[in-house]
């Protein structure tokens, strides 16, 4: 639940940033929550938050088709 709230913060309070931004703040939000996992799993954690934006909208434009 408190991810959710964090996550819908960033959305409000950057609602006026571009999509890159969005992105990069969710992110780093996420980076931030990998210090609450256990030891075993945090390089997963962070790795799956280091994914660069521009690796993420290719994917994303892939799924939904959008060129």
């Amino acid at each position: 639940m408190k991810k959710i709230w964090i996550v819908s913060v960033v959305f409000v309070l950057t609602a006026g940033c571009s999509s890159k931004a969005v992105y990069e703040d969710i992110q780093r939000n996420n980076r931030q929550e990998c210090n609450s996992v256990p030891p075993a799993q945090y390089e997963e954690c962070v790795e799956r938050s280091n994914k660069p934006y521009e690796e993420y909208e290719r994917e994303r434009r892939a799924v939904v088709g959008d060129n």
